[in-house]
């Protein structure tokens, strides 16, 4: 998690928020990349983490720049959760995450979802999530990084994460 820094000059900078988890998975890169992004359904807590008001089934990240990122509702209904900014298998993922503070879809917001797969040795891969851009929630900067750095955010996801690329060797 990044630093926060407060200042008292109300011409001083905002300090970039972001919220940071790397792992090393077992899965190979490409296998490590396609988890992530073409199968975010098989470890995503749908049951905990959707925004729409039908069952959520499926995360869904369209497989190519300017793409959506959006869940599907048992009904067929979509929810969309923001953009695909970079598709660049097997290295790299940039989402545009657009869920504002109540978790209610927001096209007018902005922060990012960077995650990068570095090949290790022994066919293991690191991952590196970065969700920055927090402080586009104005007043609630701190509390947004607080709730998506925290064990029921991005922690438990990329764990969730972890666990279906290791299934995968």
């Amino acid at each position: 998690m990044s630093t926060v820094t407060t200042e008292t000059s109300a011409n001083a900078p905002i300090a970039p928020l972001a919220v940071r988890k790397t792992l090393e998975v077992r899965a190979p890169l490409a296998v490590a990349f396609r988890v992530f992004a073409e199968d975010m359904t098989s470890w995503w807590d749908l049951e905990s983490h959707h925004v729409g008001k039908a069952k959520a089934v499926a995360a869904v990240v369209e497989p190519f720049a300017g793409g959506r990122w959006f869940e599907r509702g048992d009904d067929g209904s979509e929810c969309d959760w923001g953009k695909v900014l970079a598709w660049e298998p097997p290295g790299r993922l940039l989402l545009q995450w657009q869920l504002d503070a109540d978790f209610k879809y927001d096209a007018r917001l902005h922060t990012e979802v960077e995650v990068r797969f570095t090949a290790l040795e022994g066919g293991r891969t690191r991952v590196e999530l970065e969700h920055r851009l927090l402080e586009a929630y104005g007043e609630k900067a701190a509390l947004m990084q607080s709730i998506l750095g925290s064990e029921g955010g991005w922690t438990a996801l990329v764990a969730a994460y972890g666990r279906a690329a290791d299934a995968r060797i």
